[in-house]
């Protein structure tokens, strides 16, 4: 088969689009036949090294995966059935996942982190993993759907507990996790606030649905946002950017207000004046990825339409290190997708 390969760390040039070994699947595992792969930031930070972990050389990245199925394993699917892929990985024994809590999994793992990804045209996977999807979808959108709407649905369905109602300011709306977290939001009745850095972005967030949108570069976002609340703040803050924007997000909350956060970007370590957290009576909420269940949960009402992933543009697999450039760019809105037609 034909991947899109890095043999070692470095910036886009180490990419190599060449002939890689067809995978084979073992029992409990599904052979399918990658037609679209969606970029993550995850994919820069394997490229680039991260510190503490070691990567497989030579090595494919790539979790957002649709295709369809070659080798069904013991998924019951027919040969040729359209699927997206569940981007967790887990043993399925344990205690977690046994309560259905499988992105909490000791052993978890992340499609094409430490296993071999969708950059590529054959991809192995758990057959519980596949989740198949109507004759007529996609493959690009449905490529664009797993990571992004499964953690955002974690973030604000399980770990924030939204309501309708609430108001919901979602940070960089033109992440994948910003686009995502901007219809769930308004999916559960929420009021959404959302920020992004250029005109382009901030329209695009409006068509998604945004009741107010906020420019992070010009704009004081803690102000603007106790105004557009009546004086109150937020009552959800979906946080992904890490410590450019910590400091805002915590002051944005209102009392008894809910932060979560899935992702640091621009930098791990983040302050907070305690008398601040507990005076305020403010949570804090951690959040990984998402269950399956979840995936399953959300997938309906993308095979429904009534959750559409953005798509900022789609590169051929053989230009993945110019898709790469993208994403490492910021300027896109929604996701970045990889092609193998």
């Amino acid at each position: 088969m034909k991947a899109v390969r890095f043999h070692e760390h470095g910036d886009v040039s180490v990419l190599r689009y060449e002939g890689a070994p067809d995978p084979v699947p073992a029992a409990g595992e599904a052979l399918v036949r990658v037609r679209a792969c969606a970029l993550n930031h995850l994919d820069l930070w394997q490229r680039r090294g991260l510190d503490r972990v070691r990567i497989p050389f030579p090595h494919i990245s790539g979790a957002d995966v649709s295709g369809d199925v070659i080798e069904p394993g013991a998924s019951g699917l027919a040969r040729g059935t359209r699927v997206m892929l569940q981007p967790g990985i887990s043993c399925g024994h344990c205690e977690a996942c046994l309560a259905g809590r499988d992105n909490e999994c000791p052993s978890y793992d992340v499609l094409g982190y430490q296993s071999a990804g969708g950059y590529a045209e054959l991809v192995k996977v758990p057959a519980v993993n596949l989740i198949p999807l109507p004759a007529n979808a996609d493959f690009v959108e449905a490529a664009a759907f797993p990571l992004t709407f499964v953690t955002a649905w974690h973030m604000l369905v399980t770990r924030a507990q939204v309501k309708p109602g609430e108001d919901v300011l979602v940070l960089a709306a033109g992440s994948g996790v910003g686009q995502a977290a901007i219809q769930i939001a308004l999916l559960h009745g929420a009021r959404v606030i959302a920020t992004a850095g250029s005109e382009e972005k901030l329209a695009r967030a409006t068509a998604l649905g945004a009741d107010a949108v906020l420019n992070h570069h010009t704009d004081d976002v803690p102000k603007r946002v106790r105004e557009l609340t009546s004086g109150h703040g937020a009552h959800i803050v979906v946080e992904h950017v890490g410590k450019a924007t910590w400091d805002r997000s915590v002051k944005c909350l209102a009392r008894g207000g809910r932060l979560v956060t899935c992702g640091a970007t621009t930098g791990h370590e983040a302050a907070i004046d305690l008398r601040f957290l507990f005076g305020r009576q403010l949570s804090l909420l951690g959040s990984y990825m998402g269950t399956k269940s979840e995936l399953l949960q959300a997938a309906r009402f993308f095979t429904t339409r009534r959750l559409k992933p953005a798509v900022d543009r789609v590169f051929p697999l053989k230009e993945a290190a110019a898709a790469q450039q993208r994403l490492e760019a910021a300027g896109q809105f929604g996701k970045i997708v990889l092609t193998t037609q």
